[in-house]
């Protein structure tokens, strides 16, 4: 106790002492890593943790560049399959498995002398990076079949359905994109560990055999070159990522109904080049990174359209039909130019052209769908890096949708986009401003009429905690929008089934009517669980009736419709995360235009 000088009595008692100084000098030195002399034990214990942390980073970064190269992994996968081929992709590099004996026989066959021999492989080389694309013939339509190679390679298929077949009725498939190995992070976990396979993998092996997807439509970035460093960009840099993917464990677990079992079909996409790609097919790294795309995804794909208006060697954009839908494969980065110019285009005038016809194309009358395919977004909603989505290239979505919405209403077809890219999920549907519809039809976050698009990723990478996603006016009207989860992929299912609808009466009383139908319900699954679902369809030709443009022609399908909905969007997390979203909107929009300044100051300087 400290007297006062003056009157004796008891002074002020100074409250901060030692002990308190201390353990702020500790919690300083444990929060900012800055050393102190004063705390020897929390400088240790800070430079531990930096080096700890260091270490994990290192791990990340080159344990699976440099332990796992790929150069030995042997590997066989089935890409597209028709009614009576499938495209087999062997890689072999040990020259003392060739040569190599391809047979096949159908799975319900147990007769070991029934085998078939397609053929041989006898030499594989580095030109092709030791792959080689097989086609299997003479297969029978809607049937299971097993594979083998001499190098103890096996596999397992299932042939599409007979056009005009009771089967063709019917199809469930998968779609997503976006792998990275051993993303989330594990320093536990194999380097090469991709989770998302691994939950697909589970979900086929508890599905009922009847709705086994016939393949995954994967729509690109397959792999990430420069992501979270860029190594290099030769020709052996891009190999070596696609080599680390398939060498990857995921494929076989579990062992029985692998994901490697599924077809995969593939879209391309920045990462397989570089980061918003849109150089063209000439520049730099373009020529590099296209090669093992080609040799380890191009050679099973399904073929390119019957009019590519292209050289056919030069085309890298598909189409096909299986069942009741019939599909085109964009490449949005091949062809495309610098983005929200006024001439921008994304597809090039070759690829654009072969969209048109195959949507304005008459279809047979099983096929009720029309699926476009794109590896980026058709919707501008996503408000960050809209130019590198079709946002950028306003002027020929545009001409697109509408033909889109022009086939919809006179070939008796309903079309359905579908994307990846984004590391979120979103449902967008693009009404017919042709025809009428009220202030509510517009509402976000409701089921309706219009085009629809389905957007999904990552299979297996990470997802955005800022939300970036905003619906801005009446052409882009969001259905839902799921931005959580590092694994995500869709589950897409059509089927003949009856529809309920709402109809009016000759006297104007409402009535509900059924009416023979062809549904497609997509399931969106995150980090193995189901948590939306949503259903549409198109009326079916009366039986009996030859299908004709009077037949088929409907002026507006039934509005789709949520059947299921468990994900939350309120909450102030919710808020922060858009107001946080809206922040980099805005910042984005000043770094532009900065840019754009400084463009133009330097191009009037080099004039003058």
């Amino acid at each position: 106790m400290k007297l006062d000088t003056d009157n004796g009595q008891p002074g002020p008692t100074k409250t901060s002492s030692a002990s308190d100084k201390s353990k702020e000098s500790t919690l300083r030195t444990l929060w900012t890593g800055l050393p102190s002399s004063k705390t020897p034990l929390a400088t240790c214990l800070t430079v531990l943790l930096n080096i700890l942390l260091s270490l994990l980073t290192l791990d990340f970064l080159i344990r699976g560049v440099f332990l796992y190269p790929g150069t030995d992994v042997a590997f066989s996968r089935i890409g597209y399959v028709s009614p009576t081929t499938a495209n087999l992709l062997v890689r072999e590099p040990d020259p003392a498995q060739l040569p190599i004996g391809i047979f096949y026989q159908e799975s319900a066959q147990t007769d070991p002398t029934k085998w078939v021999q397609e053929g041989t492989i006898y030499t594989t080389d580095n030109s092709t990076d030791f792959t080689v694309p097989i086609t299997l013939k003479g297969l029978k339509p809607s049937t299971s079949y097993m594979y083998s190679l001499s190098n103890n390679k096996t596999g397992t298929f299932v042939t599409a359905p007979l056009p005009g077949s009771k089967e063709a009725r019917s199809l469930s498939f998968l779609t997503s994109s976006c792998i990275k190995p051993n993303f989330p992070y594990n320093p536990l976990s194999h380097p090469l560990r991709i989770w998302g396979i691994e939950h697909v993998s589970s979900f086929i092996r508890k599905l009922p055999q009847t709705l086994r997807p016939a393949f995954m439509l994967f729509l690109g970035d397959f792999i990430y070159i420069d992501v979270p460093h860029r190594f290099g960009s030769s020709i052996s840099h891009y190999r070596s990522e696609y080599r680390r993917v398939y060498s990857s464990p995921s494929w076989s677990i579990p062992n029985d109904n692998p994901a490697i079992d599924l077809p995969w079909i593939h879209t391309l996409d920045d990462h397989e080049i570089a980061n918003d790609w849109s150089k063209g097919n000439t520049t730099a790294p373009y020529p590099a990174a296209v090669d093992p795309y080609i040799h380890y995804h191009v050679s099973v794909n399904p073929p390119i359209p019957a009019a590519p208006f292209a050289s056919r060697e030069n085309t890298t954009y598909f189409s096909f039909t299986h069942g009741p839908a019939s599909f085109f494969m964009l490449d949005t980065r091949t062809y495309r130019s610098e983005p929200a110019q006024a001439n921008s285009t994304i597809l090039g005038s070759a690829q654009l052209q072969s969209l048109l016809e195959f949507l304005a194309r008459p279809e047979p009358a099983e096929v009720r769908w029309k699926i476009v395919a794109s590896s980026v977004p058709f919707t501008k909603n996503w408000r960050v890096g809209t130019t590198d989505t079709w946002g950028g290239f306003q002027n020929e979505r545009r001409t697109v949708f509408k033909t889109m919405w022009r086939a919809e209403r006179e070939l008796g077809v309903r079309i359905v986009m579908l994307s990846g890219d984004r590391h979120e999920f979103g449902a967008i549907r693009y009404p017919d401003p042709t025809l009428d519809f009220t202030p509510d039809d517009f509402l976000p976050n409701t089921a309706g009429e219009g085009l629809h698009e389905f957007s999904v990723g990552p299979l297996s990478m990470f997802y955005l905690p800022i939300r970036s996603y905003r619906q801005t006016d009446n052409e882009d009207v969001t259905v839902k929008y799921i931005p959580d989860g590092n694994n995500k992929f869709g589950f897409i299912d059509i089927s003949p089934a009856d529809e309920i609808i709402d109809s009016v009466t000759s006297s104007g009383k409402s009535a509900t009517v059924t009416i023979p139908s062809s549904v497609l319900t997509y399931s969106l699954y995150v980090d193995g669980d189901i948590v939306w679902k949503y259903r549409l369809s198109v009326p079916l030709p009366e039986s009996g009736t030859r299908p004709t443009a009077s037949t088929t022609k409907h002026p507006r399908v039934p509005p789709g419709k949520v059947l299921k909905d468990e994900v939350v969007s309120e909450g102030w997390d919710v808020t922060f995360k858009a107001a946080i979203g809206r922040l980099e909107e805005v910042g984005r929009d000043v770094s532009d235009w900065v840019y754009e300044l400084l463009e133009k100051t330097r191009t009037v300087e080099s004039l003058d």
